[in-house]
């Protein structure tokens, strides 16, 4: 994928650690994410990788390190000295939260609208019928049949769930996106759909993505650029193609080889 980058950073990290206790979560990381691009961080479980995606996302409070984001007036701003109200309003408009089991990103006893329409709400919209216009409009824009907008959830299949998860995310246009592992424990065939429709959003609505995941192939098909995690440490980044293709650390070369065998 190719992608261009605007002059300023959208997110800024510095020294990022998360202990638990004596255990390391991840230890010093160090990036920046500008518009528009989609980063992969990549390990396998125990890596770090969900802890830095929790650090980043605000969802878990760092040790150390600072993780500055734009704002919408320009400013950059430490993510950890914003009032709890406003890193709230954060993440009902400017930023989306994809899970990796939708339950955790809906609401479940209520309609598949009111899902989308509740984030629309969070940023004013009052007017009834555009509320349910637009939420009628994304549920297309996700493959799901308009007939089921009043039905909830909990008749959906996984992969619709996900879709829907995905509106609801979207529909606020967010400029930064969180994923964490958003094809997993969905079919093959499945997880191929979602992947084709994640590209095609991000790439129309020109999203910023930070993406957990330990499947390469996602990495692969969906980021501009990567970055491979182990024992809490980024031991590798880069274009996503060109560590992929000739990684340089044995870990990666490892991780690389192993998709390759199966």
């Amino acid at each position: 994928m190719s992608v261009t980058l605007n002059d300023e950073p959208l997110l800024n990290v510095s020294g990022l650690t998360k202990y638990y206790g004596g255990r390391i979560g991840c230890q010093d990381v160090v990036f920046q994410l500008w518009p528009g691009e989609v980063l992969a961080i990549v390990g396998e479980s125990g890596s770090g990788k969900t802890t830095l995606l929790n650090c980043l996302s605000t969802r878990l409070p760092p040790s150390t390190g600072v993780i500055e984001y734009r704002m919408r007036d320009g400013s950059m701003r430490n993510l950890y000295q914003l009032s709890e109200a406003e890193r709230r309003f954060l993440m009902r408009t400017d930023w989306g939260f994809v899970h990796q089991h939708a339950a955790d990103g809906l609401r479940m006893t209520v309609s598949a609208g009111a899902n989308v329409g509740e984030r629309l709400m969070a940023v004013g919209d009052r007017h009834y019928g555009k509320i349910r216009a637009t939420a009628a409009d994304w549920l297309g824009r996700v493959e799901i049949s308009e007939d089921r907008i009043d039905d909830d959830p909990r008749s959906f299949s996984g992969g619709m769930r996900q879709r829907l998860q995905i509106a609801r995310n979207l529909v606020t246009k967010p400029r930064l996106v969180f994923m964490d592992e958003p094809t997993g424990g969905l079919d093959v065939s499945v997880q191929a759909r979602l992947l084709d429709l994640l590209r095609q959003l991000v790439a129309d609505m020109g999203l910023a993505v930070i993406i957990v995941t330990h499947d390469l192939a996602v990495a692969r098909l969906l980021s501009h650029r990567i970055m491979v995690m182990k024992d809490g440490l980024v031991i590798e980044s880069g274009l996503t193609d060109q560590v992929l293709d000739d990684p340089r650390e044995p870990y990666t070369q490892l991780l690389v080889s192993s998709i390759l065998q199966v």
